[in-house]
């Protein structure tokens, strides 16, 4: 779904602002919304979201900001009712975490950033 301003911006090469959305939500326990970049505009005008994807808990109950950063080259003016953003809904599981001094064996082992590949 995308997000849109609430309010207009200008946005200078290399500045971040924080951006109202005019909502909030009201999610169950188990479902996260997660904030993610409009492609369009990292492409076209090199912004983009720090924080992302920005995570909303289900017990948050403020209005949805979105965190806009100007990489581009040229001043960016964000119009209200503009899509800034996309929202995606993901279910998660809360996990008890247990500390262990060693680990079960697996094929990949210990193996990270690009150890399956290019």
């Amino acid at each position: 779904m995308d997000v849109r301003a609430a309010s207009e911006h200008e946005l200078q090469p290399g500045e971040t602002v924080l951006v109202a959305t005019g909502f909030a939500l009201e999610l169950p326990d188990g479902l996260e919304a997660q904030i993610r970049p409009r492609s369009g505009l990292a492409l076209k005008h090199g912004l983009t979201l720090l924080n992302s994807p920005g995570t909303i808990d289900p017990d948050y109950r403020g209005e949805i900001h979105v965190i806009l950063t100007n990489l581009g080259k040229e001043l960016f003016t964000v119009k209200r009712g503009e899509r800034i953003a996309q929202i995606v809904f993901a279910r998660f599981e809360r996990v008890e975490l247990l500390e262990r001094t060693e680990l079960a064996d697996s094929t990949r082992g210990a193996g990270g950033f690009g150890s399956t590949g290019r």
